[in-house]
């Protein structure tokens, strides 16, 4: 896959925000933000980061044993054992056959078990009391404490000697010289890279006295890796397409910065290339914060937040430490941005997904940084919400800079308050983010019983975009049952010519109508017009949605989204009037809805859907969860079930076994123009 083909299932340009405002970070900074005032301002910068050496004992030891108890556990089962080895068959196979997890999934191994050690490593070096440093007599030490710094150099090491620290998806050398293997000499800057230098960083950070004098030389090499494969290209050329420099603007952007912000601040020790790269950084984060709408909303939705949004904040908050203040980022779409995650919340561990994004939310997100922020800003729900997240056992797979900060957080409240008791998540009544056309519903405000409807319109040109123009989704006491199936696993389809050919991605595949038989367009051209904006008093959406499919403004199409709150019910109302179909099309006129769970036709008019082989669904017993009741005039469409039995692995973990689509399909005399109305309803 060429480089940037992760956003070229889209025209060029397309996803770039519709108003681009003033950059914000050059508005409230100025000249501090320029090498000649970072150069000073960075001075001394290590000594103020939050995640401190292993040499300072007295931080380490103040982590809870619980919060390490996990990652201790399997370090120690194994340490010893061959270290993930990514090969170029691995590599090759994306070019061959368009397989990328097998590499991506032994980097990602590797680069885990060396993040547990080096957390081993520094509790060891902390666990010696006031016995020898460890650069000072290190043969001297605990066979323990050695053991771990030796499997962090091991680590290290191999990250050193890696060809590429590129995912093979990214490398653009397949299109530059029809090779399946890295070119050492044009290191691809893309996610892996920047997440491979931000690991180096914060392992010398913490280790970095350890290692001096347990391998010396380690350090250099690091070093010397990082600035070749990484700060070199960053600094050399301005045409990587995540730099957003053709105005579209997509998660790569705050993902690489940020960790080569990390990179710079803690191992670039020339003052004046540091200030240049910070500098550089600065620059790239400002196009992300400018692309970023008044209210907030990430267009690829909650999944991407955490690697969008929330590498944005992450990034600031390192540079707030990194200058002591000097760099205070206190620009009003922070507050937006920090409150798109709760925005979102279906119930328990449920989230609307749009685009390439899981319904679950994973355990390992990194809900302490938000919440750091949340406190900063004062929003209360926002804080609210991280807490009721935050875990007390970080994992390995958010990387070792999250993990950090998120145990010495679990060590600042242990010493402020003891264990931080346990609260709920807000739950927010309602939200309508204008500039993707997202509403959000739920029937009873500040708990997940009763139903929660969202509403998307939108365009086709988002990023990561699937065809889900009009969707809605469902749930019943928190738990999608009226669903968006969301991301499948990643191969070279995925964001190459043939992605809409994927069934999670089609039009067809979500709950939304097709007229005439029709897939919706791709681009920012097919989107929808909204005719009525909802409020929290009336939480109803209608949009026009012809122009998804190419057919207006001869056709219409009108869907009303709305939450009945009295009537305990949410109610999908849709009716059209359809022009002659198109040569492209049939004249068959049908609306789709995919359901999760367990799907039964009733009697005429009728469905039900429980929340049974959905794993996870909420509530630990299964007799506990309400289903939901869907009903229709019968005379209105036919209806039949579709199955989708599920063997992608990444769908099936979130879903169970399969998924139903309900196709409902419109008598001849209701083709050219007629109405349609779902209602759904908890079960008792």
């Amino acid at each position: 896959m060429a480089a940037g083909q992760e956003r070229a299932a889209v025209p060029a340009g397309a996803g770039a925000a519709s108003s681009v405002q003033a950059f914000p970070l050059a508005g409230v900074w100025g000249t501090a933000a320029e090498p000649s005032g970072l150069r000073p301002a960075l001075d001394g910068a290590k000594g103020r980061l939050t995640v401190r050496p292993s040499s300072e004992r007295h931080a380490w030891l103040a982590i809870p044993d619980e919060a390490v108890a996990s990652l201790a556990s399997q370090a120690t089962a194994e340490r010893g054992s061959p270290w993930p080895q990514p090969l170029v068959s691995h590599y090759a196979r994306y070019f061959r056959d368009g397989n990328r997890t097998d590499y991506e999934g032994l980097v990602a191994a590797r680069q885990q078990r060396l993040t547990r050690a080096v957390i081993m490593a520094a509790l060891a070096d902390g666990a010696l009391g006031d016995g020898p440093e460890v650069d000072a007599a290190p043969d001297s030490q605990p066979e323990g404490s050695v053991a771990w710094l030796d499997e962090v150099i091991d680590g290290a090491y191999l990250l050193c000697e890696q060809s590429s620290w590129s995912w093979a998806a990214h490398d653009d050398v397949g299109d530059r010289s029809g090779h399946v293997v890295p070119d050492r000499g044009m290191p691809f800057l893309d996610l892996g890279a920047g997440e491979v230098a931000a690991q180096l960083a914060w392992l010398d950070l913490v280790l970095g006295d350890a290692l001096d004098g347990r391998a010396p030389g380690l350090r250099k090499r690091m070093r010397e890796e990082v600035l070749e494969r990484v700060v070199q290209p960053f600094l050399d050329r301005m045409d990587w397409h995540w730099l957003g420099l053709d105005g579209d603007v997509h998660n790569w952007n705050p993902w690489i910065h940020s960790n080569i912000l990390a990179a710079a601040v803690i191992l670039v020790e020339e003052p004046g290339l540091r200030a240049a790269t910070v500098a550089r950084c600065i620059e790239g984060l400002d196009r992300f914060l400018a692309s970023v709408p008044a209210d907030g909303a990430i267009d690829e939705g909650f999944a991407y937040w955490w690697n969008g949004g929330g590498r944005a904040l992450e990034a600031l908050a390192l540079l707030e430490e990194a200058t002591g203040g000097a760099l205070n980022a206190d620009i009003p779409v922070i507050r937006g941005l920090a409150a798109f995650p709760h925005r979102m919340h279906l119930g328990h561990h449920w989230f609307l997904n749009v685009a390439d994004g899981p319904a679950r939310a994973p355990r390992n997100l990194p809900w302490d940084m938000l919440g750091r922020w949340a406190d900063r800003l004062g929003d209360a729900d926002a804080a609210r919400h991280a807490r009721a997240f935050e875990t007390t056992r970080p994992d390995a797979a958010s990387g070792l800079g999250r993990v950090l900060h998120a145990l010495f957080r679990l060590a600042a409240d242990e010493a402020a308050a003891g264990k931080t008791p346990a609260v709920s998540p807000p739950l927010t009544g309602f939200t309508y983010l204008d500039s993707v056309q997202i509403m959000v519903a739920r029937e009873t405000p500040g708990a997940p019983t009763g139903l929660t409807l969202a509403v998307k319109g939108g365009h086709n040109g988002e990023h990561h975009n699937h065809r889900d123009v009009g969707s809605v989704v469902v749930a019943v006491d928190g738990v999608p049952l009226l669903v968006d199936a969301g991301q499948p696993t990643y191969t070279a389809e995925t964001f190459g010519p043939n992605r809409y050919s994927i069934r999670a991605m089609q039009s067809s595949w979500h709950s939304v109508p097709a007229p005439f038989g029709l897939e919706q367009g791709t681009g920012t051209e097919f989107a929808a017009s909204v005719l009525h904006h909802p409020t929290a008093e009336e939480p109803r959406l209608v949009l026009d949605l012809a122009e998804a499919y190419g057919i207006g403004p001869a056709s219409d199409w009108i869907r009303s989204g709305a939450l009945d709150r009295p009537g305990s019910r949410a109610v999908i109302a849709d009716s059209w009037s359809l022009a002659d179909p198109p040569a492209s099309g049939t004249p068959d006129v049908v609306i789709h809805y995919l359901l999760a769970g367990t799907v039964r036709l009733g009697p005429p008019g009728t469905a039900t859907v429980s929340a049974s082989g959905i794993p996870d669904a909420g509530s630990p017993d299964p007799g506990a969860r309400r289903g939901a009741k869907l009903t229709w005039d019968p005379a209105s469409a036919a209806v039949e079930a579709d199955e989708w039995a599920l063997d992608d692995p990444l769908l099936a973990d979130v879903w169970g076994a399969r998924l139903t689509r309900l196709r409902f399909s419109m008598p001849a005399q209701n083709r050219a123009a007629g109405a349609f109305t779902l209602t759904v309803e908890a079960t008792p």
